[in-house]
């Protein structure tokens, strides 16, 4: 039998950390390790414990949620981090991004969803929603030659044309439309795809997509123009 998620909970509205809690450890794979009420208590615990992932709220006294997760990918890289928030503006899913956080959701979301993101994420997955996927994809459409983070990156694993591919997935191009702008089989496009999952490790387009921005493997230039 699998073993239940194990689940950090960091979240400072007592009430709200309780509510969650008690509706979490009603699923039978999830479990709710250890919780904290603030960023530095989190800190410490991860360094002390083993978690599945971390549910985070962003709004945090002290350090606050966002610089919590940066620490965190800091001193473990490969746990997941899921962030609660109770609203989604550009400014706070680019500061996300940047964090390596995997995904969010609105407080006040069905617990079924919440459930689902966490166990998605724990997985490998990411978990963003329709505008938080926009404004990854704006990054695109911006003519600023600034990538999101300018960091610069000696080892990229991807060919020229498998970045090409990746910006236009990026920029919210199905796999039709890709082989339309490119000149190329939609069935090329599909083994692309295929590779550029194989070798940045993930899951999904959106995940790919949100870690070539967080790597710098690709930027706006890397989209061939539009022919159609």
């Amino acid at each position: 039998m699998t073993s239940p998620l194990k689940i950090l909970l960091v979240e400072d509205d007592e009430l709200f950390r309780l509510g969650l809690a008690t509706r979490l450890q009603q699923e039978p794979m999830l479990e709710i390790a250890a919780e904290a009420e603030d960023g530095e208590t989190a800190l410490d615990l991860i360094t002390q414990q083993m978690f599945d992932i971390v549910v985070l709220d962003v709004g945090l006294p002290g350090i606050g949620g966002v610089e919590t997760c940066r620490q965190m990918k800091q001193l473990s890289p490969h746990l997941p981090i899921l962030i609660l928030t109770s609203h989604s503006q550009p400014p706070l899913i680019n500061r996300l991004i940047e964090a390596q956080a995997q995904g969010y959701c609105l407080k006040g979301v069905a617990a079924e969803s919440l459930i689902l993101a966490i166990q998605s994420i724990a997985a490998g997955a990411s978990w963003w929603d329709a505008q938080a996927t926009a404004q990854i994809r704006a990054q695109f459409q911006q003519p600023s030659p600034e990538p999101l983070l300018p960091a610069p990156v000696l080892d990229n694993p991807l060919t020229q044309r498998e970045r090409e591919i990746l910006a236009l997935v990026a920029s919210g191009k199905s796999n039709s439309e890709i082989a339309e702008t490119l000149y190329i089989a939609a069935g090329t496009v599909r083994v692309h795809v295929h590779a550029i999952l194989q070798k940045l490790e993930v899951r999904d387009r959106t995940q790919a997509a949100v870690l070539a921005l967080q790597k710098g493997l690709i930027h706006p230039k890397d989209t061939p123009p539009d022919h159609g």
